[in-house]
């Protein structure tokens, strides 16, 4: 058996080979009207993730309900207060520590498929780019956020510049591309044949496994059918100039992440994809505020152990966060779909992380700030954990689900929804 499980591995490397030119190349095929229509009230999703996670107690308001007041962390977001819910409580009951960060949109364990590929499967399978993973500068290589079916995590375009030239940019050789593109399909053909030939050979654990490859295979397929029938198409033109350089040095995160967020408005607007995620590293980056030098790198803020002058630091990052966030919903609100709606009216944004406390990596009582869709907004909902009917953030993933169209009734441990707070 040891030869037939060798050349899974070969055939599953090579699966990831190809599928990676989804996410670097121009390939576009904008969906019809019709198709949007048919999906649910949600027809993209936007998902946010901050490293460090926030400073609760400048985050929550200490009322709930609808008149809640302003936070420190709240000021910039307030203009947008019947558009948005915060949720505390919500958490998927999973270890602490960062190495379970990366279960923020995986539910309880790290690898299983994310909330956004589920959402890809269906609301991302008609656009040019079936889902688009930024992250805001240069991370540490151990953080994940997105996750595939098969346990996969997905790169995550770092540079504003690539993320342009994958939306709007067209290859310098459109006829090699066809034929690199057509070669890789090839390629997949005779791979899939000769997985199949081993199929009726190996025992039915890796029958087993060779079907999960020929999921992924299917999957590829469907990408690269994308990319063929999208090459020859125009790129939308947008009137957006790129600065000189890319703002890829760690102490530039937030100048990287302001432009990101311009880069998905436009990616929205023009249909070049429906689902996106955008993480925000958070490692030893000293930042400059206002003029002003921080006492400490971003991350030993986050470990401020409660020290007053830390923690005042600390916010001004995470308010920096919050407005660049504010200014995204902006957009978003100024863009308008093909009906002539604001685009937020029609995009489900969440802003959260994967560590509640990063003080003391604790992963529970996750921040959760959840917009549009054409949700019921506006209001702060305190969740008690400790009561046993108490919803997990999987349940409000089902909602989002069920928000776009999507049957879903339960993800990873959750097995609920958490409709009668937001539909």
């Amino acid at each position: 058996m040891t030869a037939p499980l060798n050349r899974r591995h070969f055939l599953r490397a090579v699966g990831m080979t190809l599928a990676l030119p989804v996410l670097e190349s121009i390939p576009l095929a904008a969906a019809t009207e019709s198709a949007l229509k048919a999906s649910g009230k949600a027809k993209r999703l936007v998902c946010i993730g901050a490293n460090l996670g926030l400073h609760a107690p400048s985050f929550y308001p200490k009322e709930t309900g609808s008149e809640f007041e302003a936070t420190p962390l709240l000021k910039p977001l307030m203009r947008h207060k019947e558009r948005f819910t915060l949720i505390s409580g919500l958490d998927h009951r999973a270890a602490n520590g960062h190495k379970n960060w990366d279960n923020f949109l995986c539910g309880k364990t790290v690898g299983d498929v994310s909330l956004d590929q589920v959402a890809a499967a269906e609301i991302g399978k008609d656009t040019r780019i079936g889902s688009l993973q930024l992250s805001a500068g240069r991370n540490s290589f151990r953080q994940k956020m997105v996750y595939n079916r098969q346990g996969v995590p997905l790169p995550m375009m770092e540079r504003p510049s690539v993320v342009y030239q994958t939306l709007f940019g067209l290859p310098d050789d459109v006829d090699r591309t066809e034929y690199l593109i057509k070669s890789g399909r090839s390629s997949l053909d005779k791979v899939t044949s000769e997985a199949r030939h081993l199929q009726r050979t190996v025992s039915l654990t890796d029958r087993a496994k060779l079907d999960e490859y020929f999921e992924s295979v299917r999957d590829l397929e469907g990408r690269m059918e994308r990319q063929l029938k999208g090459l020859h198409e125009p790129r939308p033109k947008v009137d957006y100039q790129l600065p000189e350089f890319d703002p890829i040095a760690p102490t530039l995160m937030l100048e990287n992440q302001a432009l990101m967020y311009d880069l998905m408005a436009l990616a929205l607007e023009t249909d070049s994809t429906r689902v996106i995620t955008l993480f925000l590293p958070g490692l030893g980056e000293v930042f400059t505020i206002n003029g002003k030098i921080l006492s400490a790198g971003y991350h030993a803020l986050s470990h401020h152990g409660n020290n007053a002058g830390m923690i005042a630091d600390l916010i001004k990052v995470e308010s920096e966060h919050m407005r660049l966030l504010s200014g995204f919903l902006d957009q978003l609100t100024q863009k308008t779909d093909t009906e002539g709606k604001p685009l937020l009216d029609s995009t489900l944004v969440l802003w959260g992380a994967g560590m509640g406390d990063a003080s003391r990596h604790s992963n529970t009582n996750l921040p959760v700030f959840l917009a549009g869709g054409g949700l019921k907004h506006g209001s702060n909902i305190a969740i008690d954990r400790n009561r046993l009917d108490a919803p997990l953030l999987g349940d409000l993933y089902v909602t989002m689900l069920q928000q776009m169209g999507i049957e879903q009734d339960r993800f990873s441990n959750a097995n609920r929804n958490m409709n009668q707070y937001l539909v």
